[in-house]
């Protein structure tokens, strides 16, 4: 039987506080939603391997998940999970552009795989299985995604490096910090849960979104143009406030549960 729709949640800011702890209200609001016949599933910047933990938290029954910003999505066959679409690009002329002119960033890029390669550790990423190696390597096979992360730079700078160089071949994110988060040209969370949605046979304006952070704009305009809804929490920047149909609370207000449960009262 076909869901009665699409609930596709972003998970930093907006399941999660920043110490990893759910969002007060969240797991029983999302329980509610999947107990009223939605489709609850994930959407988020994380890997898989960063994600999949959350799925079980939540006790999300969906079998697919989206992850590294659209770049990769999984399917659940069989009670495993595989890889079920994955978008690559070449990352040589980004990378070489960035490194010009942030020689001590610490860059990262997730592979096909989704094994990782990094030149740097950071505390932020997850690397369970990933591999330190030469900048060089890095550029040398096609990746999913590319992480930049210069600490000493703040979101501001990071704007202005993105307009020098011009990623016009890419899609690009820029973090709450000097976080760069770059995919494939055209290749946001929207795309992959269109494919998602279409597999599923669900209306296209039956869909909600919601999220927090400038990766999740891409979503928000296709929920919108589908006659769908995208809600921003309500500490987002406010580019991202802007690009979404409806505010809620602060993810730390229990923001996420109120437009929950308010679509569970709804339908009704």
């Amino acid at each position: 039987m076909t869901a009665r729709g699409l609930v596709a949640l972003d998970i930093d800011g907006t399941l999660i506080l920043p110490d990893e702890t759910l969002s007060p209200g969240a797991a029983d609001a999302v329980a509610q939603v999947r107990d009223a016949g939605y489709e609850v599933l994930l959407a988020t910047g994380r890997s898989w391997a960063a994600t999949a933990q959350f799925v079980d938290l939540l006790g999300i029954t969906s079998d697919f998940t989206v992850c590294s910003n659209g770049a990769v999505t999984l399917r659940r066959r069989g009670g495993e999970w595989e890889r079920w679409h994955v978008e690559t690009f070449d990352p040589g002329p980004v990378l070489s552009m960035l490194r010009e002119r942030l020689p001590e960033a610490r860059y990262m890029v997730e592979l096909g795989t989704g094994q990782r390669l990094y030149t740097a550790m950071l505390d932020d990423w997850t690397l369970d299985g990933g591999r330190q190696v030469p900048f060089e390597e890095l550029i040398a096979q096609q990746v999913s995604r590319v992480v930049v992360v210069s600490p000493q730079h703040d979101e501001e700078d990071f704007k202005r490096l993105v307009s020098e160089v011009g990623l016009n071949e890419v899609t690009y994110a820029i973090g709450w910090t000097a976080w760069l988060d770059i995919a494939p040209d055209g290749v946001d969370k929207g795309t992959a849960l269109e494919r998602v949605r279409a597999e599923l046979g669900i209306a296209a304006d039956q869909v909600l979104v919601a999220g927090d952070g400038r990766n999740d704009i891409g979503m928000f305009g296709w929920a919108l143009r589908n006659g769908g809804r995208a809600i921003a929490m309500g500490q987002a920047p406010d580019e991202v406030r802007d690009a979404a149909g409806e505010i809620t609370g602060h993810v730390e207000e229990g923001g996420l549960a109120t437009v929950l449960t308010g679509l569970v009262a709804a339908a009704r």
